[in-house]
């Protein structure tokens, strides 16, 4: 199987020669199941304007959940940030068109126990169930027993002051799970457990922008969820990638960073303060009006996870470098006499040694396999 972590579409650049899967849309045919997070909403109305907690909202057209699928991928996440930008009736427009077009959407539903729900896969006489939470959450965005949503995974902050003679000097930061949901997220597992052999977590969270820096809370729910049972744990939301750990056998990865993402430069995404300040994380980042993909230096760093399964078992996890071309956003699927394979796995492992984790990193052919 070959999972790929995020997707963001803002011109319909997305069939034909120029499509932004020209370059990865053969590796990802040849999985037997490939999964992908849908960052932004799809619609056919033109919504005058977003919920006012919504942060950097768009759209894109219904036809793009035809796009994903002609790409490779058959299981979306939709538990995301921006689920609920536009509201609840541009909310259901995106998970009917993903449904219409033959795509499973996990982590999103009517109601919390619909966002809950697995979605299972047979294949080969394995079966394969996803599971997929969002932590980065706008008032409102999380279902609940009468209200639409996301399945919930939330933290709390605590600031703690260092030096309590010294105002202003820097605090250190505390982030726990919400208990309520991580106990939810515990019994989700123990149930899926029961319906298939493999249980696959997909959780939006995380520090975004800021390189390799992994919160406490993720880590607490990451080693939660492989000690209930889950198999394999897909991070996204930092727009950049994050550490790789091997827990018990299982990996984690805390950000495969982004995949097939247009972000065009303008003038306005300069002139507004939320940008201002979120472009202050990463001192790397400087758009460029010839640019698509005006994300960090870093972002254009990224990878495919994939999982070999057989006889009801993870066989073997590994990655697939990739590097997202900056003036046409378009992903490549990097080979290792490419220097820039080297690139992302060097990147990769200073992320691990900053977080001071003890992965090691096996090069077979053109993947690369944690352990």
């Amino acid at each position: 199987m070959t999972f790929s972590p995020k997707w963001k579409h803002l011109i319909q650049r997305i069939r034909g020669k120029e499509s932004i899967f020209k370059n990865t849309r053969s590796v990802l045919n040849k999985a037997d199941i490939a999964f992908c997070q849908l960052e932004i909403p799809l619609t056919d109305r033109n919504p005058i304007s977003s919920l006012p907690q919504a942060r950097r909202s768009d759209y894109a057209r219904t036809d793009t959940a035809y796009a994903i699928k002609d790409a490779g991928f058959n299981v979306v996440s939709f538990a995301s940030n921006h689920c609920m930008d536009w509201g609840v009736e541009v909310f259901f427009d995106t998970i009917n068109a993903l449904k219409k077009a033959g795509l499973h959407v996990v982590g999103v539903g009517r109601n919390i126990k619909e966002a809950r729900k697995p979605v299972v896969i047979e294949v080969k006489g394995t079966r394969v169930a996803f599971l997929a939470y969002n932590s980065i959450l706008p008032i409102g965005y999380w279902a609940t027993e009468n209200r639409a949503g996301c399945a919930p995974l939330r933290a709390w902050t605590v600031y703690e002051q260092i030096e309590h003679d010294q105002p202003g000097t820097p605090c250190r930061i505390h982030t726990f799970p919400h208990a309520e949901d991580q106990e939810a997220m515990i019994n989700d597992i123990k149930k899926a457990k029961l319906q298939a052999d493999i249980v696959i977590l997909s959780i939006h969270w995380g520090i975004h922008f800021i390189p390799a820096v992994v919160a406490d809370y993720q880590r607490d729910l990451a080693h939660t969820a492989i000690d209930a049972g889950a198999d394999l744990i897909l991070g996204h939301h930092s727009h950049i990638l994050k550490p790789i750990e091997v827990y018990k056998g299982k990996v984690i990865f805390y950000s495969l960073c982004n995949f097939a993402v247009d972000l065009p430069f303008t003038k306005k995404m300069l002139m507004d303060k939320g940008f201002k300040e979120i472009q202050k994380l990463n001192p790397d980042w400087i758009p460029d009006s010839n640019c698509l993909y005006n994300f960090p230096q870093d972002s254009q760093k990224t990878i495919m996870a994939r999982c070999e399964i057989a006889k009801g078992t993870v066989q073997k996890v590994s990655f697939l470098p990739v590097y997202i071309d900056k003036r046409t956003a378009v992903p490549e699927v990097l080979k290792s006499e490419d220097t820039r394979f080297w690139e992302v796995v060097k990147y990769i492992k200073e992320t691990k040694q900053h977080q001071e984790l003890k992965t090691k990193y096996t090069v077979i052919g053109n993947e690369v396999v944690p352990s």
